[in-house]
């Protein structure tokens, strides 16, 4: 397992208010990994409900790639990726992570879930 060196570790409930106060934390971090943090936490939003708690993580893996990470409580629920039409007010959240990501998934335990997502190293193709 590689090793991960922890950049911004967040402990916070999904809120419409905190989606903002992530960005702001990640200000340090390029666009491409404020959009997919935030898409992550809108899911649990709008899929477990406003006021959800949930940690949030982004940290350079062992081999130079952005990973984040979005926790979340409720173990069963599972993000799928569906095909969202040009009209459709929602179902874009993986669509763009995944258009976005190298690789995204979940990983399910006892006590909750985590959606994460890897993006290129700064500056790679």
């Amino acid at each position: 397992m590689p090793h991960h060196r922890t950049a911004i570790a967040l402990d916070l409930l999904a809120t419409p208010e905190s989606v903002p106060e992530v960005r702001h934390h990640l200000r340090a971090h390029r666009y491409e990994v404020r959009l997919c943090a935030t898409e992550l936490m809108t899911n649990v939003i709008d899929h477990l409900g406003d006021g959800t708690p949930v940690s949030v993580r982004v940290h350079v893996t062992g081999d130079g790639h952005t990973r984040v990470e979005v926790t979340d409580p409720d173990p069963r629920a599972l993000p799928v990726l569906i095909h969202a039409s040009l009209t459709d007010e929602c179902g874009r959240g993986l669509t763009i992570i995944g258009a976005l990501a190298l690789r995204w998934g979940v990983e399910q335990g006892d006590r909750g879930k985590t959606v994460w997502c890897e993006l290129a190293a700064e500056g790679a193709p």
